[in-house]
């Protein structure tokens, strides 16, 4: 594995006008990814309140760009194998799915530049 391009990123814990404590993920000055507020009554916060209340360890955030929302979402989860064998048979919803196996891909080693 070879790096093509590299990002200082910045991961902050922060703390809405509203109390709501929520994760950062900042890119640049001006370009960072918010955690969506489980506590705000919408149609997402209420999903994402859902999903973490079984799934704990999932994260949903929300990309903004020049303090506008681009409608772009960054998520993911840290899940045991059979978490996220259920998350996955949750998502999917198909027999046909559970037919496939479980392959892992060798890990490469990063490559130094020279």
């Amino acid at each position: 594995m070879r790096t093509l391009k590299e990002w200082d990123v910045k991961v902050k814990l922060v703390r809405t006008k509203r109390g709501a404590i929520l994760h950062k993920i900042e890119l640049s000055e001006n370009h960072f990814f918010l955690e969506q507020n489980p506590l705000k009554d919408s149609k997402y916060g209420v999903a994402y309140r859902k999903i973490k209340n079984k799934f704990p360890e999932f994260y949903m955030f929300w990309e903004i760009k020049n303090n506008r929302y681009t409608g772009r979402l960054l998520v993911g989860s840290f899940l045991e194998k059979e978490e996220i064998d259920e998350f996955i048979t949750l998502l999917a919803q198909s027999e046909e799915f559970k037919k496939f196996e479980h392959i892992l891909e060798e890990i490469e080693e990063e490559e130094k530049e020279e």
